[in-house]
């Protein structure tokens, strides 16, 4: 097994980070070093995060790339006192709903187009079953079945694991709204999962 480069150079193997703290203490030393832990710390959930959002794969490893570079661009990333992990899901989460709402117009202007010409039918039967397919799961129709506003903060929370302050920070809202809103969604998703349950 290859030695690592600190390892060659002599010096004293430091632990892996733990959190983004010790990510931001190696950046005074070695920020790429830094940022590639960062990427590795975050790309899966932010990926997920998209995910739920977009439904999406492909869309939501783009923008899982494009979050990092617009991170990597920004000089504040390893800053004290810089809410990364907010940052990071703030963007993730903007940009997302920036491609729903084209993916939206895009299909309107498809249909339109399509009733016009009297085609695209077996394309958009096509599109269709491929969504009931990725929606197959309890949780995945319920969650699609929620409003926007519901859907993101619960995933922020249950599946991201963000604090009450991180939502705040990532939706711009006050801890107080984040409370009541997850209060709110929590209601609503257990009276979809009783009626897809039949309870």
């Amino acid at each position: 097994m290859a030695a690592s480069w600190e390892e060659q150079a002599g010096e004293a193997v430091a632990p892996a980070p733990r959190d983004d703290a010790d990510i931001k203490e190696l950046s005074r030393v070695d920020r790429s070093k830094a940022f590639d832990l960062l990427v590795q710390r975050y790309r899966k959930r932010l990926y997920y995060h998209a995910l739920y959002i977009t439904k999406d794969s492909e869309a939501s490893l783009d923008v899982a790339q494009e979050v990092f570079v617009k991170a990597f661009h920004e000089p504040r990333i390893f800053a004290t006192g810089f809410h990364s992990r907010a940052w990071l899901f703030r963007v993730c989460t903007n940009r997302c709903y920036n491609l729903v709402r084209d993916r939206q117009r895009r299909s309107q202007i498809l249909d339109r187009i399509g009733r016009e010409e009297g085609m695209g039918t077996g394309t958009h039967q096509a599109i269709d079953n491929l969504l009931e397919q990725e929606q197959s799961s309890t949780m995945g129709r319920v969650l699609d079945r929620l409003s926007p506003e519901h859907r993101t903060i619960l995933v922020l929370r249950y599946f991201n694991d963000l604090s009450y302050q991180e939502i705040a920070e990532v939706l711009k809202v006050k801890i107080g709204t984040v409370m009541s809103r997850l209060s709110r969604a929590k209601v609503r998703l257990h009276d979809l999962l009783s009626e897809e349950e039949g309870v």
